[in-house]
């Protein structure tokens, strides 16, 4: 007898801001296949990454563990001992299936899945699934995907230099139609499809990227709290975090992450809306952090603010689960909240090892209890000399730079921008206190002194980036 349970498809792309969905008011972005997945299932509008950088956000999908609780406070290596969601689905019978990027430090077979198509990226330095399929169709030219000559953390751009059907995110999307295509259909499957893009390097096809080259782009919001640069600077390193560039640069640069998004928007819709994932399968799709692109006079991630720290974050249910749909939740939410949601929808045992909570609670009911705010932060922020902190409930922000003794206090209900500093502002004191004191109890008996648990103590400089974690 096939096992009725829901399959599960979790769609995660690589550095995509909360704000890059056409459904969220994008002014130019195209999305029409997630803005269906969003508008027609839950869309979570205040969602963030805790640790805004890859490893320790991935590590957290996959183990619903604080980054504090999983040891990896910036990208490393290190153990996973714990449950994972695959690890638990597949413990329970589902099939359990990986396309694209694993990026979390142990093998993917070593962490539930049965099956394996992995590569992290179009990165040529490392044998895997993506470079073989190039050399078995005739790409065999030295490190041909990345021929291209774009930097993998920078801000220079151009459309993809080999046929379309060769780009990272055409071969994930392939290899989740051939899975699901292959599949023993009597066995429910849990496939997590991990594209790298929006992460640079921003190479998109080149209808994606004349797409938007072509069109009027909003330009990089600057707060004077966060300048650096008084216009644009030429001679800076390629793969920079903080940068001020030429108009027409920018706008290269942001058409190209825009055109990368739209591309990804458009291969999920080979398999999402073309009858090829059955129609009890919860859809979950979300990013692993944001991107600065040049915000603040920023690229990259590793920062609290919004561009870097808010994600999209969605998911559409079968309708035979009869959970209340075509709603938007905007409390405060969490990457960590992934695993226990999922395992909560297919009845398995959420394991005591996981920090995050089911979301299903509050989308069944919008009233129903939940916390107050998120936690996040990363050990190193570049050009910062020190590390972040930060406590949001959506709402209002509250930011703590330990290596500067810096704080910021941000009302993103009427400045969603950040453009406005308001710690300093006495009619803010109150609050402020408040939110401090929030962070205080979340870092209270920490290993790197944050605090004496009455105030914040200011740091020399970064912290570490590796915790020692008990059984980890």
């Amino acid at each position: 007898m096939a096992d009725e349970r829901p399959n599960i498809l979790v769609i995660t792309t690589d550095q995509q801001r909360g704000d890059c969905l056409g459904i969220e008011g994008h002014p130019v972005l195209q999305t029409p296949y997630l803005d269906w997945v969003a508008a027609s299932g839950v869309r979570f509008s205040r969602a963030y990454s805790a640790c805004p950088v890859c490893v320790p956000a991935r590590r957290t999908m996959l183990t619903g563990r604080k980054p504090s609780n999983h040891g990896l406070l910036q990208n490393g290596q290190g153990p996973i001992p714990w449950p994972t969601m695959p690890g638990v689905l597949q413990e329970t019978g589902y099939q359990t299936h990986l396309v694209g990027k694993a990026h979390w430090g142990p093998p993917a077979e070593e962490l539930g899945f049965e099956k394996v198509c992995w590569a992290d990226g179009p990165s040529a330095r490392t044998e895997n699934a993506y470079q073989r399929f190039l050399r078995e169709n005739g790409v065999d030219f030295p490190r041909a995907s990345e021929a291209h000559g774009m930097p993998g953390n920078g801000f220079p751009v151009r459309s993809w230099h080999l046929d379309e059907r060769f780009h990272f995110s055409n071969w994930c999307a392939d290899n989740a139609i051939r899975y699901v295509e292959e599949r023993d259909e009597e066995r429910p499957f849990f496939m997590m499809v991990n594209f790298i893009h929006p992460h640079q390097p921003l190479t998109p096809p080149q209808f994606y990227y004349d797409r938007y080259i072509n069109m009027d782009l909003p330009e990089p919001f600057v707060a004077d709290w966060a300048r650096v640069f008084d216009g644009p600077v030429r001679g800076l390193q390629p793969e920079c975090w903080r940068l001020s560039l030429d108009k027409p640069v920018m706008h290269q640069m942001r058409a190209a992450y825009y055109g990368c998004v739209n591309h990804i928007d458009n291969q999920v819709a080979r398999f999402i809306s073309q009858q090829v994932i059955p129609n009890n399968t919860i859809i979950l799709f979300c990013s692993d952090h944001g991107e600065m692109l040049g915000d603040h006079q920023w690229l990259r991630k590793r920062n609290p603010y919004e561009p870097s720290a808010r994600v999209p974050f969605m998911i559409k249910f079968p309708n035979s689960m009869g959970l209340p749909q075509e709603q938007v939740i905007d409390k405060p939410i969490e990457l960590m909240d992934m695993m226990p949601t999922l395992l909560d929808a297919a009845g398995a045992e959420i394991p005591d090892t996981v920090d995050g909570e089911s979301l299903l609670p509050i989308i069944r009911d919008s009233d129903a209890d939940w916390r107050e705010y998120v936690h996040g932060e990363c050990a190193h922020v570049p050009s910062s000399d020190s590390g972040m902190q930060y406590v949001t409930d959506g709402k209002k922000k509250y930011v703590w730079l330990p290596g500067q003794d810096v704080e910021q206090l941000f009302d993103l209900e009427v400045d969603p921008r950040e453009m406005v500093n308001l710690a300093d502002d006495s009619d803010y004191a109150d609050e402020v206190a408040m939110w401090r004191g929030r962070l205080i109890q979340e870092l209270e008996g920490r290993s790197e002194g944050f605090t004496d648990g009455e105030k914040l103590l200011k740091q020399d400089g970064p912290t570490a980036g590796k915790l020692e974690i008990p059984g980890g």
